[in-house]
């Protein structure tokens, strides 16, 4: 019994750090890394920014997919996420088309997903060197006419749009794919995909208080 009182003093010792404990905040360098040529890929219309640049052929990228995915759907309303495809060259620039075409012709939201499951489970689609007809016959099984789709991937308003997801990626520095950019202020630096959403969620937090995006 005589224990009790120094157990209750320990107990009002503890409680007050426990209660005042919070996440280690992000730190420059080591959870992400400042752009030196800041700005969002759209303007912010009151929203903070958050960017994935991917690859569909990108095997990591198509692992992270499902988590950002489930993450992205709980995203608060002042936030807005983009997915902005890596056209670095190539087979890059070939799945990108692919991106806005389909965005073009209305089946991205349903056909996304089904891509990176396409390149990198069941090997429908080949990794390079894909042809307009072979992205044309995969996007058919969601409605689309093949020649119209074709048409989108060589449209004037696709070659745009690869030109302004170029020059992002090269006026924010990605080193490769997936990367995550909060409001075209921050690259996030992590060593797995739950490190990348926690640094993104911490960003966003740092953004909303300072009244970035507003």
């Amino acid at each position: 019994m005589k224990l009790l009182p120094r157990l209750f003093l320990l107990l009002a010792a503890v409680l007050p750090l426990t209660a005042c404990a919070s996440p280690t905040a992000p730190v420059q360098g080591e959870d992400y890394e400042l752009i030196a040529a800041p700005g969002p890929f759209e303007p912010l219309a009151g929203k903070i920014e958050v960017v994935e640049v991917f690859g569909y052929t990108c095997p990591h990228c198509a692992h992270f997919e499902p988590q950002l995915e489930a993450w992205t759907a709980k995203l608060p309303a002042d936030v807005r996420f983009t997915a902005v495809p890596a056209a670095f060259g190539g087979y890059w620039d070939a799945y990108a088309r692919a991106f806005y075409a389909a965005e073009q012709v209305g089946v991205l939201k349903r056909s996304h997903a089904d891509v990176f499951k396409a390149l990198h489970e069941q090997r429908s689609l080949p990794m390079q060197s894909v042809s307009p007809q072979e992205l044309a016959t995969f996007y058919a099984s969601y409605g689309v006419e093949p020649q119209r789709y074709i048409d989108a991937l060589r449209s004037t308003q696709v070659d745009e749009k690869i030109k302004k997801a170029r020059d992002f990626a090269v006026r924010t520095q990605v080193p490769g794919t997936p990367a995550v950019i909060v409001n075209g202020k921050y690259l996030v630096r992590a060593r797995s995909f739950d490190d990348t959403l926690r640094i993104a969620d911490a960003l966003i937090a740092r953004e909303r208080a300072a009244g970035k995006g507003r």
